[in-house]
């Protein structure tokens, strides 16, 4: 019966690990899409969305069978509680992923990116692509050394998003309503995708650990031209 028990757990990483590799094809997908306005590449994250949304689901589910059946406690209930809330984030970047793609569907066949952020936005891309990339490693390892490249990535990120705001509140600023709207969305998507990826960092700290305090973090302002 432990042996199985066991089984299962080893199950649900599987299944973190499998929703971040699909997490990271999609916010590549959109953030290619939003820089080149492919609106067919856009397409396809919007659509492939709900595969995430399904293996979300079917973690849960699965988690949920774990608590009723086994009753775990100590570390083995942790497991399956951050697992729970790991799921949670994960999906939520996947949504994120699909609100970039439909930006650029939105705005086809004009670019997706206002005029004069485009070096930035392509960066905030990039960042967050490597985010994913790392979290899906960190799942798949539990190795510790990533969880501080997440949180540097996501302090660039951060400074590029505070970026996008002094650019469209400066009087220089030459956007249309509906470019400035775009912008601050856009811009608020990737730098949230980097929050979730922090959060879900944090769990599987706090899984080695079992000590929320060591998760604390400090927050850190970059300035855009240290990026």
């Amino acid at each position: 019966m432990r042996e199985v028990f066991h089984q299962s757990l080893e199950d649900v990483q599987g299944r973190l690990v499998e929703i971040a590799e699909l997490v990271t094809v999609a916010i590549d997908k959109a953030t290619r899409a939003f820089g080149t306005s492919d609106v067919a590449l856009a397409e396809e994250v919007i659509e492939d969305d709900a595969v995430i949304d399904e293996r979300a689901v079917e973690l849960d589910e699965l988690a949920i069978e774990i608590l009723a059946r086994q009753q775990p406690v100590a570390r083995d209930l942790r497991i399956v509680v951050s697992a729970l809330r790991m799921s949670a984030s994960l999906e939520r970047m996947g949504d994120i992923a699909e609100h970039i793609a439909q930006l650029t569907r939105m705005r086809f066949p004009e670019r997706a990116i206002p005029k004069g952020l485009k070096s930035t936005f392509l960066k905030m891309g990039e960042l967050d692509v490597e985010v994913a990339r790392q979290l899906t490693e960190l799942l798949r390892t539990q190795d510790e050394s990533l969880i501080e490249a997440i949180r540097n990535a996501d302090d660039r990120l951060d400074a590029l998003h505070l970026s996008v705001f002094e650019k469209v509140l400066s009087d220089s600023w030459q956007g249309e309503a509906a470019a400035t709207v775009d912008a601050t969305l856009a811009s608020r998507y990737h730098e949230r995708f980097a929050d979730h990826a922090v959060s879900v960092a944090k769990k599987v700290l706090y899984l080695s650990t079992g000590d929320w305090t060591t998760t604390t973090d400090t927050i850190t302002i970059v300035s855009p031209d240290q990026l």
